[in-house]
């Protein structure tokens, strides 16, 4: 169950920060309501998880998984470029919280 909160957590994260995009810098009232949401639902969410999982696992996989999905975003929707070092940032992200999840941590 921690790991289905996470993932929301996540998804919760992400729509805000893409929200944020489109509030033009809190300029306009529906995304940046949008994005003060996505960020409130998040952490609630990411809280919960931490009474399963640890925090340093839960925040890696939260932190970690958030900004490689926010980079892939930019990249496909919003227009912007991929370079070898954003791929090899991003793949890095990944990997990281790959090891961090097979070294054991509950």
């Amino acid at each position: 169950m921690g790991y289905l909160l996470l993932a929301a957590a996540i998804a919760a994260e992400v729509a805000g920060t893409t929200a944020m995009k489109y509030s033009e810098g809190f300029s306009r009232l529906g995304p940046s309501l949008l994005t003060l949401l996505g960020y409130v639902v998040s952490f609630a969410l990411l809280a919960q998880t931490l009474k399963t999982l640890s925090v340093g696992t839960a925040y890696a996989i939260w932190s970690g998984i958030g900004t490689a999905a926010i980079a892939a975003i930019g990249v496909m929707f919003m227009g912007e470029g991929v370079t070898a070092a954003k791929a090899a940032g991003i793949a890095l992200i990944i990997v990281g919280v790959v090891v961090l999840n097979m070294g054991g941590a509950h």
